[in-house]
């Protein structure tokens, strides 16, 4: 996202947030110990290591329930859907007025 920024010439003045909605995740990233059970990851890990020791980017959990990405990836019952497409500012344009 930051080099899509830059191809744009906008240059972020703040870190850039990565909402996560598994403590594991966020714990393995953060811990500085490698992980024998996290070999399939070790290049994301890295990855996101780096950025946060740059502190180019912020880790930040968010509860599977208010996670708007959810609306993209996955089958969600009514209520569910439509409270995240509210949280995305989503509007339906053949509703009547």
């Amino acid at each position: 996202m930051k080099s899509v920024l830059a191809s744009l010439d906008i240059v972020p003045t703040q870190a850039m947030k990565l909402f996560c909605d598994s403590h594991v995740a966020i714990h393995i990233v953060k811990n500085k110990v490698f992980h024998e059970r996290t070999k399939h990851i070790k290049i994301d890990r890295h990855f996101v290591r780096g950025s946060l020791v740059s502190r180019d980017l912020v880790l930040l959990y968010l509860p599977s329930q208010q996670q708007p990405a959810d609306i993209f990836t996955k089958a969600l019952w009514t209520p569910k859907f439509l409270h995240l497409r509210a949280k995305l500012g989503m509007i339906n344009l053949h509703a009547p007025t």
